[in-house]
This record gives structure tokens, C-alpha cells and sequence, in this order.
């Protein structure tokens, strides 16, 4: 028998890639979901998310649910609650992207800085192309000292701490091609 993180299903995103569930993720996405639906600093994010948590517990015997049932649940959940307009928006921050930024660095091996910016817009325009308008950054402590080569931090990482920002956000709002209107995507780094 297999036993997953938390005793919590994987959910299955269309293009076959997995996601774990995290409670302080769906947080963040209603979060932004509330914000699109004109609900900005919205209080009950984080109660809607325990809920799906435990329902995700006590409710699913699948080791893997498909992105849609869990759509669907956080839905249900926020009309149950007389918040349908917010299920709405959350639908359309599917589907979910999330990108180590440590892996990016280790992908550029010895190409150090240069290497890693340039994976780091592939992997960007992959998120665009989908149609994503969310995306987590993962691993930046890990990745700055790994690209500066330290084991603490200093004012080269801190530098380079705040290129990787800058950066990534510069990224997410380019067009790929020029008769296309750019994403409008929440990029949260961690």
C-alpha cells in the first residue's frame, strides 16, 4: 500500500502532471479568485480551504482526483456558503502551475545565472501558453544560494534575490507574439 502526503489524494491536472494539495495553496487561490470577483482581502479563504482539506480527508477514497472534481468541490463549497460569484473566478485560475526554482537552477548546471534566466522563461512561457493565470515560484532562498554558491545568505544573494523577482514578473507579462494581449497572471514566489 501506498501512503500519500497527509493521507491526501493527488489531483490530476489535465495535461497529466500532479499537484499535492496544500491547504495554504487553495488559500492563496481563492484568495486571488476573491480579488477577481471584487472581493479583495476576503476572510473566509482560509475556512474554505480547511474545509476542502477535510473533505479531501474524509470524503475521497481515490489516491488521485481529477483537477475537475476538486474544482468542483471548492465551487460547491463557496455557494454553499453564498459565495458563487468567488467559485466562478476560482474556476478560472485552473490550470495551476508551480515551478522549483532550485531545479531551474540545478537544470543550468554550469551555465550559472545566464543558464537559469534563460530556463526560467521557457518554463514561463510554457505557464503562458496554457492559459494560466497562476503560478507559484518555489525553492528562492535554495536557488539564490545555490546559483551564488553560499550557504548563508549575503548582499550578492539578496541582489540576486530581487533580480529573480523582477524578473519573473517582467516575464509573466510578456506577449508571445505580438497580436496577442499578454496573461493577466498571479505569480506568487515563495
Amino acid at each position: 500500500m501506498i501512503a500519500f502526503q497527509d493521507f491526501l489524494p493527488l489531483i490530476l491536472l489535465p495535461d497529466g502532471r500532479t499537484l499535492a494539495f496544500e491547504q495554504e495553496w487553495l488559500t492563496r487561490l481563492l484568495g486571488v479568485a476573491a480579488d477577481r470577483a471584487g472581493c479583495a482581502k476576503w476572510w473566509m479563504a482560509e475556512h474554505v480551504a480547511c474545509s476542502i482539506d477535510f473533505w479531501m480527508r474524509t470524503h475521497t477514497n481515490d489516491n488521485v482526483i481529477l483537477s475537475t472534481r476538486f474544482v468542483k468541490a471548492v465551487r460547491d463549497a463557496l455557494e454553499a456558503v453564498g459565495y458563487g460569484q468567488i467559485g466562478f473566478h476560482f474556476e478560472q485560475t485552473a490550470p495551476f502551475h508551480r515551478i522549483s526554482l532550485l531545479d531551474v537552477a540545478r537544470e543550468a548546471g554550469t551555465e550559472y545565472e545566464l543558464g537559469f534566466f534563460q530556463r526560467l522563461v521557457e518554463y514561463l512561457q510554457r505557464v503562458i501558453r496554457t492559459g494560466s493565470t497562476y503560478c507559484e515560484l518555489h525553492d528562492l532562498e535554495h536557488c539564490v544560494k545555490f546559483l551564488c554558491n553560499r550557504k548563508t545568505g549575503s548582499r550578492q544573494c539578496e541582489s540576486l534575490r530581487r533580480e529573480i523577482v523582477t524578473f519573473a514578473r517582467t516575464a509573466t507579462q510578456l506577449r508571445l507574439e505580438p497580436t496577442t494581449p499578454a496573461n493577466q497572471i498571479f505569480l506568487y514566489v515563495v
